[in-house]
């Protein structure tokens, strides 16, 4: 007999449709039970590597889509303050004021820590938007990939991004971590990521300690009931959750930087909202208990160990799995991918190494001098 514990129900559930459309994980417990009341099996998920361990693969079954579509047709993204109707339109002014300027270096000074689409975090660089995903040929030369369109297998891909493109979806953790490696970065951490999102002040909104409608890209309907409705024999993991018409549709998927206001102090974009972002981290018990130490509620995510994690929702989301920079997901596997899911590259910023602490004469570390810190930029 299978276990009963969240853990074994995330193996059908969890990827059926845990975060997928939007991260309410109620829509997760319930297709949890009634999956393994009914005993369906998981199907076959298509990967583009297999680079990487996956714990199962799944597809949706019919119970996931009846409670799924009644859930969502019904839900109602709670009120934040400062609330208003107004959505930022990005203009070209916009566009050329997005440019990072952190990174640059004063004229005829040392080189840039970091590359001129990042900004410099500690002493990390992370991406200033959520990247896209560039095709490189045999000969280095490059063009951009369809954001709508999953990544092909045997296609080498670079990870860039650039105010005014739409960012890459249905990407795996896999995926987004080989597009990092061939740009010369890497996927951010956790704990990096959610430095860049909450600032020197350890905000739980980019632009703030609360909530305001429409700064970000978040909260809208579940695209995916609305367009696909009741389908016969259930949502479809190919047909349905990774359907390119769903972040084709005008007013769901946003351009970067097109909700301006999404910006934390420190440059960096789009952390809420728009598309969940997949960074390094690998759940485990020890993850498990450290996000339970958290001083942020959740609803109960179904989990199993190897699980990846990503970041900060996306444009149907508002709070189920913590406010703004600390919603956290870990119910899928590191090959898992849907419409939803994007990523952002980090990088080690190019800067010297930090002197070691000296000790002081009672024998205690004395306190680092500013210019011997990292700080934040």
């Amino acid at each position: 007999m299978a276990p009963s514990s969240s853990k074994a129900c995330g193996l059908v559930g969890a990827r059926i449709f845990g975060i997928a459309i939007g991260g309410a994980i109620a829509f997760v417990v319930g297709a949890c039970s009634v999956a393994e009341e009914q005993k369906h099996e998981p199907g076959n998920m298509e990967v583009a590597s297999a680079s990487e361990p996956a714990t199962a693969t799944t597809s949706a079954v019919l119970a996931t889509a009846e409670i799924a579509t009644a859930a969502a047709s019904s839900f109602t993204p709670p009120t934040l303050e400062g609330a208003t109707t107004a959505v930022p339109s990005l203009s070209a002014s916009s566009i050329a004021g997005l440019d990072p300027s952190a990174s640059a270096s004063p004229e005829g000074g040392a080189p840039p820590p970091c590359p001129a689409d990042m900004i410099l975090v500690n002493r990390t660089c992370v991406d200033v938007f959520e990247a896209f995903l560039e095709e490189v040929a045999a000969d280095g030369t490059a063009k951009k990939h369809p954001y709508y369109e999953r990544p092909v297998k045997g296609v080498t891909y670079r990870a860039a991004n650039a105010a005014g493109d739409f960012p890459q979806g249905y990407i795996s953790r896999v995926e987004a971590k080989a597009a990092c490696v061939a740009a010369g970065k890497r996927l951010c951490s956790r704990a990096e990521w959610s430095k860049a999102c909450r600032g020197k002040g350890w905000m739980t909104y980019p632009y703030g300690s609360k909530g305001q409608r429409d700064r970000c890209n978040s909260g809208k309907l579940h695209l995916l009931t609305q367009m696909f409705k009741h389908p016969a024999g259930g949502f479809k993991y190919d047909d349905h959750f990774n359907s390119p018409d769903l972040n084709k549709t005008p007013g769901f998927l946003a351009k970067a930087g097109e909700y301006s206001e999404c910006a934390s102090e420190l440059g960096v974009h789009d952390m809420v909202g728009n598309l969940h972002e997949w960074v390094s981290d690998t759940v485990d018990d020890g993850f498990m208990e450290r996000l339970e130490t958290e001083d942020v509620v959740r609803r109960d995510q179904p989990w199993q160990v190897g699980n990846g994690v990503f970041m900060g929702g996306f444009y149907s989301t508002t709070t189920q799995h913590g406010p703004g920079c600390t919603f956290t997901t870990v119910a899928h596997e590191p090959k898992y991918h849907d419409y939803s899911t994007g990523f952002r590259c980090c990088k080690t910023a190019d800067l010297p190494k930090p002197e070691p602490k000296k000790k002081s004469k009672s024998g205690g570390a004395s306190k680092s001098s500013p210019a011997t810190s990292a700080s934040a930029q």
